[in-house]
């Protein structure tokens, strides 16, 4: 998530300067080819350049108020998972003590349950983020090329644990126990299996009635939270915008700068110096579509690993403090901050 109110000259230049080489060398050569051969039948009337422009525009407005409710769902999902993270440590720690118990268990031992239960749901969302950013076949990481190499560098450049995830490895190893993490790190989806882990110490906990029927359900209850916010984030993760919406649209942008200098050279024919005059104007009505269709597509995936992403590790810190201050501990960890203007 980008942390700063605005982007500045070379941030933008960075994302999108790339685009402005071939922009420049397509409309100088269409430009020097119209100056050299006088060929004025392969003028295109501005007119039909225009009716293209303005059907590309309401497409590409399209795909990026798709995107937008991808990336806004995907925070709201987070959001929901913070309010329920909370939820879930004060009803730990609120319901489960000695109120129903035949042999009252020593305040050692009841903050031993409270710190298992909370620690293994720090541990769900480590989880969580991690599977989160697991690569799908239409993200930018796993394309060829340039756009490769261009990504993995985006990834480097804004925070930790994208391209090597030994940061998820070492937070679940501080907050599970060495059996239960090597058990849970062996499954396809190892935060399924934690809560499941946490709804089966739950019945063991009603069966020593360290928590009655009504707080057993309430919990549960908790969980199944838990469950419907994981499942919505994988389904934002692995359906992915619909790639006639996605795809297309690049196409055409193409089209549309592809003619876009022989209309502008019709449009300019007339003014003095026009075949050179027509160059900044075409580079800058391409590039603001190109920006157009970069945004939307560095948007449309908000789990991704990138600039635009949901900050899962700074929200996940801050539930973790949280929660790790339920248990009064003072020793904790500082909130993630954001590296080049990205918080991740």
């Amino acid at each position: 998530m980008y942390v700063k109110k605005n982007f500045g000259f070379r941030s933008i230049m960075r994302f999108s300067g790339n685009h402005l080489i071939w922009l420049t060398a397509w409309a100088s050569f269409v430009a020097l080819f119209f100056w050299w051969t006088h060929w004025t039948w392969l003028e295109i009337p501005w007119l039909p350049i225009s009716v293209i422009g303005t059907a590309v525009a309401f497409y590409l407005g399209f795909k990026n108020n798709q995107a937008y409710d991808r990336l806004w769902e995907a925070r709201k999902i987070w959001g929901a998972i913070v309010n329920s993270s909370r939820a879930w440590g004060a009803a730990v720690k609120g319901f489960v003590g000695n109120q129903f118990t035949d042999i009252d268990a020593s305040d050692g031992e009841i903050q031993a349950i409270h710190k298992r239960l909370i620690y293994r749901h720090i541990a769900w969302l480590y989880a969580l983020r991690s599977q989160l950013l697991i690569p799908t076949s239409w993200e930018h990481i796993r394309q060829g090329g340039h756009m490769r190499r261009a990504t993995e560098k985006r990834m480097k450049r804004f925070g930790v644990g994208l391209l090597d995830d030994d940061y998820t490895e070492k937070e679940l190893m501080k907050f599970l126990p060495k059996s239960e993490y090597e058990t849970l790190i062996n499954f396809k989806n190892t935060a399924t299996q934690i809560i499941d882990t946490q709804a089966q110490d739950l019945k063991k906990l009603r069966g020593q009635k360290m928590i009655d029927d009504f707080r057993h359900m309430e919990l549960q209850k908790i969980l199944y939270d838990f469950y419907v916010h994981q499942g919505k984030a994988e389904r934002i993760k692995k359906f992915p915008l619909p790639r006639q919406y996605g795809s297309m649209s690049s196409i055409f942008v193409g089209i549309f700068i592809l003619l876009l200098p022989f209309g502008m050279n019709t449009a300019f024919h007339d003014v003095p110096g026009g075949h050179f005059l027509q160059i900044p104007f075409t580079v800058l009505v391409g590039w603001v579509y190109i920006m157009m269709e970069l945004v939307g597509d560095y948007s449309e995936n908000p789990f991704e690993g990138l600039g635009n992403d949901i900050p899962m590790l700074a929200l996940s810190r801050t539930i973790e403090i949280d929660m790790r201050e339920m248990l009064g501990e003072t020793e904790l960890p500082k909130g993630i901050e954001a590296v080049n203007g990205v918080l991740m």
